[in-house]
């Protein structure tokens, strides 16, 4: 697990923190391993470092994301630095999209 990952885990994710949905880390989804996912909410989030601007990784996490979301998942994807230079912007952006994902859930369709 990264320092950006880690993070993201113990001051957002653990516990039940967001909300109160529970996240595993480090999950099979597929045939992928994704970083956080709550099958809940058919969530995955994942942390990009350095390598993933590699044009060779960029192509297997489009394929990856692709995939996932033919699922029926909502991937979140994050840059290493967002996560460690602003962990309070994306705590709030992950809250604000499960209040959206929760009101979807409750309004008649």
């Amino acid at each position: 697990m990264t320092k950006a990952e880690a993070c993201l885990w113990k001051y957002v994710l653990k516990a039940g923190q967001l909300k109160g949905y529970r996240f595993r880390r480090q999950r099979p989804a597929l045939k992928y391993i994704a970083d956080f996912m709550c099958m809940e909410l058919m969530l995955i989030i994942e942390v990009d470092g350095i390598t993933h601007h590699w044009e060779e990784t960029i192509l297997k996490d489009k394929k990856k994301q692709d995939d996932l979301e033919a699922a029926g998942f909502t991937v979140l994807r994050f840059k290493d630095e967002e996560v460690l230079n602003d962990l309070n912007a994306v705590h709030a952006f992950l809250e604000e999209w499960v209040d959206k994902k929760q009101s979807s859930k409750s309004t008649p369709i």
